[in-house]
């Protein structure tokens, strides 16, 4: 099969984890080992997150007593994108020595005039207790929403219109390579190709890529083994299998679980091909369906939940 595979930036780096190299390398080998044995036998493109590391990396430029100011975010997108790239494609490279591995800087085509500019609303970079965020909303201008681990900073999401290097990526797909691409949600740009300042959702871009290169199947992976009804009340339930109509009607939390559904939703009902959501732990069997949430037309979610 050819295959989509969406993994999250809190992948690389856990909640709590110090954002050094080795910790992150760490977390690379063990993400790569699973992906290495899906590449052995199927074609595979893997679309990275970069929340926890784009945000640390604004924040050190922000801090940068030489600078004039911070540098733009869609710069830092693609700093990341080389960072994780090439941390991926070295690491899945070791175990799969002779199938050729590359890391794409991408760009996203965004709209200007897309409302999220008005409305920040995806969570980047470490957790501050409530002072400091405070302090950094003034100083800065940052605009911060409130988790369970502490306050958070939010940036605009614009939605992905098109990715630039699409015919490069099915080039590369249809020669054999593995191809990491799409990372961060990439990075965002207007038709001119000016850069602009918000981080794109990276399951939104690989629900557009999935469509593009015609996938059979798009796999949104996270740290929770299923996509759960009710989720966080004594109703919780997981989900097996449900229909994008299914999913729709239901509430997700704007900022983790609700993209996701999305971008299943979306590609599943722009190909008619099945899309999963489910743990990175658990790779291969949400790959054959013994594990995660599955997402089709006709999902039957009343006779399928456990």
């Amino acid at each position: 099969m050819r295959i989509v595979i969406a993994i999250g930036g809190n992948a690389l780096l856990h909640h709590g984890e110090r954002a050094d190299a080795t910790t992150q390398l760490r977390n690379v080998a063990s993400a790569a080992e699973q992906l290495a044995c899906v590449a052995a036998r199927h074609q595979l493109l893997i679309v990275h997150g970069n929340g926890p590391q784009v945000g640390l990396l604004a924040e050190e430029s922000e801090r940068d007593p030489t600078l004039e100011r911070g540098y733009p975010l869609d710069t830092l997108v693609a700093e990341t994108q080389g960072m994780i790239g090439y941390w991926l494609a070295q690491s899945i490279g070791r175990r799969l020595p002779d199938t050729p591995v590359g890391a794409l800087i991408t760009q996203v085509v965004v709209s200007a005039a897309d409302p999220a500019f008005d409305r920040p609303d995806k969570p980047i970079g470490p957790y501050y207790p409530m002072e400091e965020a405070e302090r950094l909303a003034g100083e800065r201008g940052w605009e911060f929403t409130k988790e369970e681990p502490g306050m958070r900073r939010v940036v605009p999401s614009p939605r992905p219109i098109r990715v630039i290097e699409l015919p490069i990526i099915g080039r590369l797909l249809d020669d054999g390579c593995v191809v990491i691409a799409g990372g961060g949600g990439g990075a965002p740009v207007t038709g001119d190709r000016t850069g602009v300042e918000g981080v794109v959702d990276k399951d939104l871009v690989a629900a557009l890529l999935a469509e593009q290169v015609e996938a059979d199947l798009l796999v949104i992976l996270t740290d929770v083994p299923y996509v759960y009804a009710h989720y966080g009340t004594p109703r919780e339930r997981p989900l097996v299998l449900a229909s994008p109509e299914e999913l729709e009607a239901m509430s997700f939390a704007a900022g983790s679980m609700r993209p996701k559904i999305d971008a299943v939703c979306a590609f599943a009902r722009a190909t008619g091909r099945p899309a999963t959501i489910g743990a990175l732990n658990e790779l291969a069997a949400v790959i054959t369906g013994a594990r995660g949430t599955h997402i089709r037309e006709g999902g039957e979610l009343g006779r399928r939940q456990r």
